[in-house]
């Protein structure tokens, strides 16, 4: 096939898929999403939309007839179905990164293996395991695989917590140790298929009931915490071989130690203010990567700061009006639900 203009297959059609097809538009890039959600808001925003069960392999054939590459909004897709996918079309983020990335045991492995440091923690199959990890405590409790936005994690202050728990220990459970957080950051980076990279400078965010509130930059960090956070993400990309956009998460602790929370395979979150901060945003060179495209040097516009819209609050964001210097972008999900994310405003700080 021609890949001038080539067609990109998105899996996922939620608000990163939407930002990515709004991306690709704009690089004159085709979109094919294909979703398991007949609400997905990325319809809006694509080129054409298939709705199926992620398992029917009848309609994932269809999709990689339509397509010239296929990428990924979220990392919790059966990995064998990635692995299909990749026997007729590239697939980036490569299938095997998600095999160690959608558990967190096996992530926290792979990060110490490269000298990365992380919180303390242990595996835990059943009560006795986590009883018998006292220092642990107190400590976060969460699934090995899915949960996110605080789904399927437990907070755990004591040995007295754990007789409390109501949990399914057919499932794997990670145990990590609290710390004194300082600060959290995270780092965004796209490599592409030559080993080049781009880096964007860190964020700071800032979380309530574990879902993230607010992101800004600059972050308030030292300078050898600037460096040290992008070298690792680096080091990271290039051990697993990595194509496209990706978030590495991370803790500053009360002495000033950078400790990695957790690796993003894909557009993240935190990163949605480089749409306005930056010549070049996350999604646009997320679909450059994967996509074979030129490579444009990274320039900050502009410092910025953005704010999620949850539930109920995306109303009053609907009809309010907005100053230059202010972006309000509105995911259109049809259902309004507690604590989910319906859209975010940037705001960036113009020169004087």
């Amino acid at each position: 096939m021609n890949n001038i203009n080539p067609v990109l297959g998105i899996i996922g059609g939620g608000q990163l898929g939407s930002m990515l097809a709004v991306a690709a538009k704009k690089l004159k890039i085709k979109t094919v999403i294909l979703s398991d959600d007949l609400k997905a808001p990325a319809k809006n925003f694509c080129d054409e939309i298939i709705i199926t069960d992620y398992n029917k392999l009848k309609t994932i054939d269809e999709f990689i007839r339509k397509v010239n590459f296929v990428t990924f909004e979220f990392e919790n897709i059966p990995f064998n179905i990635l692995e299909y996918i990749s026997k007729y079309k590239p697939v980036f983020p490569k299938p095997h990164i998600n095999q160690i990335i959608q558990n967190r045991f096996k992530e926290k492995n792979f990060v110490n293996d490269q000298g990365i440091k992380t919180t303390d923690y242990a595996l835990i199959k059943n009560k006795s395991d986590l009883l018998n990890n006292e220092k642990l405590f107190p400590g976060f409790l969460k699934t090995c695989t899915l949960g996110y936005d605080g789904k399927g994690q437990y907070v755990l202050n004591n040995k007295d917590d754990v007789d409390d728990l109501d949990i399914n220990y057919k499932k794997e459970y990670v145990f990590e140790r609290k710390i004194s957080l300082k600060k959290e950051i995270s780092v965004i980076i796209t490599r592409f298929l030559n080993n080049d990279f781009l880096i964007y400078e860190p964020i700071e965010n800032f979380h309530i009931n574990q879902i993230l509130n607010k992101s800004m930059i600059p972050a308030v960090i030292d300078k050898n915490t600037f460096i040290q956070a992008q070298q690792q993400a680096k080091l990271l990309a290039e051990k697993l071989d990595y194509i496209g956009t990706m978030c590495v998460e991370y803790f500053i602790d009360e002495n000033n130690n950078l400790l990695l929370n957790e690796i993003a395979p894909r557009v993240h979150n935190s990163g949605h203010l480089t749409i306005n901060a930056y010549n070049i945003s996350q999604f646009e060179n997320h679909i450059r990567a994967v996509c074979n495209l030129d490579r444009i040097e990274l320039k900050k516009n502009y410092n910025a700061e953005m704010i999620n819209i949850l539930g109920e609050e995306i109303k009053n964001y609907r009809i309010k009006s907005y100053s230059k210097n202010e972006f309000f972008f509105d995911y259109l999900k049809t259902e309004i639900k507690e604590k989910r994310k319906m859209g975010h405003i940037t705001t960036i700080k113009l020169q004087n």
